[in-house]
């Protein structure tokens, strides 16, 4: 398939500006200024995976010599340099907004980040006894001798680097640099409460580190001391055919990652020439690699500040999952999902029945199996305690545990250790592709015979991300469903080969040629003069097969409403092209994650849940799920969700064909955030279920009595 590269944006400049807009939440005046520095936390850790994977894997191209262009017509070594050049102008933006504008106004408020320069006599007391009796027990400096190896540093932990006045000189009588680093490692101590009159008073470890560093270096004279912070390569490959243990090949690599080439410094910006220059030759970095920062490094460590206790209003109002109208708290929730499917939507509705319906399923006397993927979990999962507990009971569980999810891989080794111990068949996901589904099957044994009852998410089984992410979860005990999970399981955890479902869709097999179809069906009924429409809601768009295909929807007529978060390689808003196509983002407390799709199929109203993107690699290198939503209150609330998201005018962003977003202004509109109004329908909901059950009369039973005699 040819590609007109006018007709795409660049993946990873499209992503740049996603994170863009997520700065400019911390530049909103309007936000506490809390919630502002939570965004610019949220900035700096972006920043960081985009560096170790997107970065790391775009370098080691140009570092082949490899030229073949992306669908927009950037080669690797073009991509990298726009890549610098927007990033430097994002980072100076960031730090000027937390020195102009947010750590400004926290000092006013009583958070203040002290200095050596204003610290009072009490705290330089304190900070000094603090550095003798613990700081310098705990640290350790090493010796960076310029002819030999740089010393291995922990992936993005914080440095103080160290030049001392040197007594030696090369053949040409030049001073020969002298020079030692001090790393943090995991040394947890970065935010240091200071004592105060009132308010919280804070000094940073390398303010201090540097403050004392001559008590390291007895009877040196230092010349500079500059805290400053490594990012290395992380887009390691795996060679699974090679891989006789997969699980010990995930531990190699994990070591790997701690060697990769550096691919970005960052340093403080009052570093001297000098060092710069030692430093990047030692660390051969790439030219576009260096920022010289002028505030704080790892400003992604500041989320330690955003739970402060005692500043309560300079934080956002507090939006505690709901529990669902559905379901309530001693119910059953196997006879529920009997009598009807149930949808949550997260974090407006609590996780915790995904919890209890896993839990549920462990102490039942009449459930069997337990058949679970995981992909990313939290560090105490309760799902996998009851996975566990479920195994031990006797139980016959199977988890498919994704070694391979990216970042998360030694807690997933981890837990596939404990998930083996407790008698869980473990398995390790599928070669050559990872496993991204979300999906549990329960098989319980009723009185008519056997029955399925299934969970099927858009995100992930973490009860902590949960409260933090945007997600879908959709509870049922469809016969057909049941089959089609069952299958999906077997094609996974055995050699059974995947084949055409009754309902579900699975990528790598299905899911592609099941969303073209879609697309062009409704490509089809505009050109007959019918109504068509469709409304996507995915976190990425960049598969060239389905642009091409919304593309020819487009230029048909057919209305299409794409609700991108992140990355959109699709230009909409061009004439004979995309005309019909609007692309929005949203960027609010909670990170959009539900991928929620529509087809108006005729008037049939089609409407999916998804685990996967529109991405070649959840489409051809991923298992995922495609599931119909067919309850028709679920799918009128899925859809009306869609088209609520568009109405948003306060947390909105409307991308235009030149790849630049506009923030969407209500005008004299009525102001409408969707986030708000999801979360007081769970509100109202749940205070409606509420209702309703106190006016149930539960009259008091004799001692004894029969309930039954009239």
């Amino acid at each position: 398939m040819e590609l007109n590269p006018e007709h795409y944006f660049n993946r990873e400049l499209s992503w740049l500006e996603f994170n863009v807009r997520v700065l400019g939440e911390a530049r909103d005046a309007t936000l506490p200024l809390l919630e502002r520095l939570k965004f610019l936390a949220i900035t700096s850790a972006n920043l960081d995976e985009f560096f170790k994977v997107r970065v790391g894997g775009l370098n080691m191209l140009a570092n082949r010599g490899v030229t073949k262009p992306d669908p927009s017509g950037l080669t690797p070594a073009a991509q990298l340099k726009q890549i610098g050049e927007r990033t430097q102008q994002m980072v100076q933006e960031q730090m000027a907004c937390f020195l102009s504008e947010v750590e400004p106004g926290l000092n006013e408020a009583g958070i203040r980040r002290r200095t050596s320069k204003d610290l009072s006599d009490k705290q330089l007391r304190f900070v000094k006894e603090l550095f003798r009796s613990e700081i310098h027990a705990v640290l350790t400096p090493m010796r960076a001798i310029l002819d030999e190896e740089f010393p291995l540093l922990v992936q993005e932990s914080l440095s103080v680097c160290v030049r001392l006045t040197s007594t030696e000189t090369d053949e040409e009588g030049q001073p020969i640099p002298k020079l030692a680093l001090i790393p943090f490692n995991s040394y947890s101590l970065r935010f240091v409460t200071l004592p105060s009159d009132g308010g919280y008073e804070y000094i940073l470890l390398e303010e201090i580190v540097s403050m004392f560093a001559d008590e390291f270096f007895a009877g040196e004279t230092i010349e500079e001391c500059v805290p400053f912070r490594l990012t290395r390569n992380a887009d390691v490959s795996l060679r699974e055919d090679q891989a006789a243990d997969l699980m010990t090949q995930m531990e190699d690599l994990l070591e790997a990652r701690k060697e990769g080439e550096c691919i970005r410094l960052e340093i403080s910006d009052d570093v001297s020439t000098d060092l710069i220059e030692i430093l990047t030759a030692k660390l051969e970095l790439p030219k576009a690699g260096l920022y010289r920062v002028a505030g704080p490094l790892d400003m992604s460590a500041f989320w330690e500040l955003v739970g402060l206790s005692g500043f309560e209003h300079l934080k956002i109002e507090d939006w505690p999952p709901q529990q669902s109208a559905a379901i309530g708290s001693t119910d059953n929730l196997f006879e529920l999902i009997a009598e009807k499917d149930i949808l949550l939507y997260h974090p407006y509705e609590s996780f915790q029945p995904v919890i209890r319906f896993i839990e549920q399923a462990a102490n039942d006397p009449d459930v069997l199996a337990i058949k679970q993927t995981l992909y990313r979990t939290s560090r105490n999962s309760p799902i996998v305690e009851a996975l566990m507990n479920a195994a031990k009971k006797g139980k016959y569980v199977t988890a498919v545990v994704e070694l391979k999810a990216r970042f998360d891989e030694a807690r997933n080794i981890e837990w596939a250790k404990n998930l083996e111990q407790a008698g869980v068949q473990v398995i390790y996901g599928v070669q050559g592709l990872k496993t991204h589904a979300k999906v549990c099957v329960v098989v319980r044994r009723e009185p008519q015979g056997i029955r399925r009852y299934m969970h099927f998410g858009t995100g992930n089984y973490n009860e902590a991300t949960a409260r933090l992410y945007s997600d879908a979860s959709l509870f049922t005990s469809d016969d057909e469903l049941g089959a089609d999970a069952t299958s999906f399981m077997y094609a996974i955890t055995g050699y059974s080969q995947p084949h055409l479902y009754s309902k579900l869709e699975a990528a790598p097999t299905t899911i592609r040629t099941r969303l073209i179809e879609l697309i062009d069906g409704e490509t089809e009924r505009k050109k007959q003069g019918q109504k068509a429409e469709i409304i996507a809601k995915v976190n990425t768009l960049v598969d060239p097969e389905i642009i091409e295909a919304l593309y020819r929807a487009s230029r048909a007529g057919v209305k299409i409403r794409l609700n991108i978060r992140g990355a959109c390689a699709l230009r909409p808003g061009v004439k004979d092209l995309s005309e019909n196509i609007q692309v929005i983002s949203i960027i609010d407390r909670f990170l959009e994650h539900a991928r929620v799709l529509y087809f108006h199929q005729g008037g049939d109203d089609l409407v999916y849940i998804s685990s996967a993107d529109w991405m070649p690699r959840n489409l051809d290198r991923r298992l995922e799920l495609m599931v119909p939503v067919e309850d028709n209150d679920h799918r009128n609330r899925l859809l009306t969700n869609l088209k609520n998201y568009f109405r948003d005018n306060v947390k909105s962003h409307e991308l235009k064909s030149n790849g630049k977003y506009k923030r969407l202004r209500r005008g004299n509109k009525t102001e409408l955030r969707s986030q708000d109004v999801l979360y007081r329908q769970a509100c109202e909901a749940t205070s409606r279920a509420s209702q309703t059950s106190r006016t149930v009369f539960q009259p008091h039973q004799a001692p004894g009595s029969d309930s039954n005699r009239m």
